[in-house]
């Protein structure tokens, strides 16, 4: 679900956003270049560019962010879940650390295991718990259990204090992620913060940075720095770069000392492959794709060439011990996941997912949180049985898939054959999707492919809420199905994920502003709209009803004698009051 028309109470807590102290964070130090190259990072335009008549506001003494939409005619606002994160910010600055004075609590106390498994464990609410309960109107205790039984995750580095903490589970609205990253040919850090802060503003719950070419360090803590979502990475993607892309020369501490330079910096989540086991890499040699996880491929190569066992695998223990220490969650990756539709359901998959749960149980034992990756391209025929297998193998760990792509035959629109997938994965419990862009396969996607993958995901997210019945789901729908009816055209676009575009379309053909009060589009025009028609034939009706009505009583009036005095009790005179 989007909409948050139920939060907060009769306004209980809920005040406008203060304006931000762009001033003070000017005054903060700025973030350190790369290298002459990088040029000053672009601030995004202002929300009411992109969301007009909405404002933000901050409910409770925790502030926790949500975005009004205000409609025409005294229509109610409608309150929706908000990422965009504070406003007017210097991108050479970075956020806020609103979280730092929890942290710093939290750390003082610490018994060095600070994840929030183990404080919901120990029967904690924490601040960020409540932050996410407030933000999916449930009770915090609700959020606590949920996380301290595996069902849920709040990815939160301790070192990101300018998070605002989000919750992913089955049982909470179904989450997107967007990826973002350089690579050896293509983008920039400034190129990279745009498309992080283009995807936060159009709905992106966590980002991945997935960068593999140059300056791989100082993209991530420019976009980590500007980031109030939850940002994941791929490890094993500069660990490969710290060894000059030599596979055979990967080993435990070069990876270790890897995944503490990107804790130290705040990542919230690594994406690890310890579930390419030696034993599943023969598995994949008749797929019509092979291995197409670039981080499978890494580790199915190293395993092949050393004829060992996957180290991160066999490390996995001492790799439990640094994700506590920081409060990183592990996201295990789909190594193996199909590339095809020929290969959906294979033997080397449901593998490696079998051995993915064997390990949840593992990081369990350390109150280390845990998500599960999965496919990938799947039909529409055995997407459930991947829902069914991961709940059964997974012991309930949230699911976080790529899709699933739904065919191969559409390069160029794989967001759409991917939605299809996500929509009804969502639907059977997946609790993050990762978004799919129109570039997928074809190359490395700009801002307006992110906004793409975005808007389309987020489609998918809530036609699964709907699908699932989560409370208050159908709010935003009604009111927009409201509007659309009453031909309230601005609010019609002001409530739609991406109200740009609907107004554009709208004026390509209507552009004047009379036409945004007109009672027909440029599709049917003024004489065959069929909710014109609709509103005519109630008004028609409403009309014979009177009409009807005042017949009934002229007949009335009629039989009872045509007296314009009659008398109300048959027990008093004639003339008496």
């Amino acid at each position: 679900m989007d909409d948050r028309n139920d939060i907060p109470a009769h306004g209980a807590g809920l005040t406008d956003e203060p304006t931000p102290p762009t001033a003070q964070a000017a005054r903060r130090p700025g973030l350190p270049l790369a290298g002459p190259e990088i040029s000053p990072v672009r601030p995004v335009p202002p929300l009411e560019q992109s969301f007009p008549s909405s404002r933000k506001l901050a409910v409770g003494d925790l502030e926790v962010p949500f975005r009004a939409i205000s409609q025409t005619g005294g229509h109610p606002d409608v309150v929706v879940y908000d990422t965009t994160g504070p406003q007017g910010q210097d991108p050479r600055a970075g956020l806020p650390k609103r979280r730092q004075p929890w942290i710093d609590a939290r750390l003082a106390a610490s018994d060095g295991n600070n994840t929030q498994m183990h404080l919901a464990r120990k029967g904690v609410v924490t601040e960020e718990m409540r932050f996410a309960a407030i933000r999916e109107n449930v009770d915090p205790e609700f959020v606590r259990s949920e996380i301290a039984r595996g069902r849920a995750i709040i990815p939160a580095n301790v070192k990101h204090p300018e998070l605002e903490p989000m919750i992913i589970g089955r049982n909470f609205l179904v989450k997107i992620n967007a990826n973002i990253g350089n690579s050896a040919v293509s983008s920039s850090i400034e190129a990279e913060v745009e498309k992080l802060q283009w995807s936060t503003r159009w709905g992106a719950d966590t980002v991945m940075d997935l960068s593999t070419g140059k300056n791989i360090k100082e993209t991530r803590e420019w976009i980590l720095r500007n980031a109030p979502v939850p940002i994941g990475t791929v490890p094993i993607y500069q660990a490969l770069e710290k060894v000059k892309g030599k596979v055979e020369d990967l080993s435990i501490d070069v990876f270790m000392e890897t995944l503490e330079e990107q804790a130290e910096q705040g990542v919230d989540y690594f994406t690890i492959h310890a579930g390419v086991l030696l034993r599943y890499v023969p598995l994949t040699a008749r797929r019509v794709t092979g291995i197409v996880s670039r981080g499978g491929s890494i580790m199915a190569k190293w395993c092949l060439h050393h004829h060992e066992e996957n180290f991160l695998y066999t490390e996995f223990e001492r790799i439990c011990g640094l994700m506590k220490k920081y409060d990183i969650s592990f996201s295990l990756g789909d190594g193996l996941r199909p590339g095809s539709i020929a290969d959906a359901n294979d033997a080397a998959q449901f593998g490696e997912l079998r051995t993915l749960g064997e390990l949840t149980e593992v990081a369990w034992r350390h109150d280390v949180q845990v998500m599960i990756e999965g496919p990938g391209h799947v039909p529409m025929h055995k997407i459930k049985e991947n829902m069914d297998e991961q709940l059964r193998l997974c012991h309930e760990a949230p699911f976080y898939t790529l899709g699933p792509l739904t065919t191969d035959i559409a390069p160029g629109y794989d967001h759409i054959t991917s939605a299809i997938g996500a929509a009804m994965i969502g639907w059977y419990g997946t609790a993050m999707l990762c978004y799919v862009t129109p570039k997928e396969h074809l190359g490395l996607p700009d801002k307006d492919d992110v906004k793409a993958g975005v808007i389309t995901y987020k489609i998918a997210a809530h036609a699964a809420d709907l699908a699932k019945g989560h409370p208050g789901a159908q709010a935003r729908d009604d009111a927009l199905s409201k509007a659309r009816f009453e031909f309230r055209w601005r609010d019609q676009f002001n409530l739609s994920l991406d109200p740009e575009t609907a107004r554009d379309f709208h004026d390509e053909t209507l552009p004047a502003e009379p036409a945004k009060d007109a009672h027909f589009c440029s599709m049917c025009g003024p004489h065959f709209c069929s909710m014109k028609l609709t509103q005519d034939l109630r008004d028609l009706g409403e009309q014979a009803a009177i009409d009807q009505g005042m017949q009934d009583k002229a007949q009335e009036f009629r039989a009872g004698g045509g007296e314009l005095y009659v008398r109300v009790r048959a027990d008093l005179p004639q003339g008496a009051e």
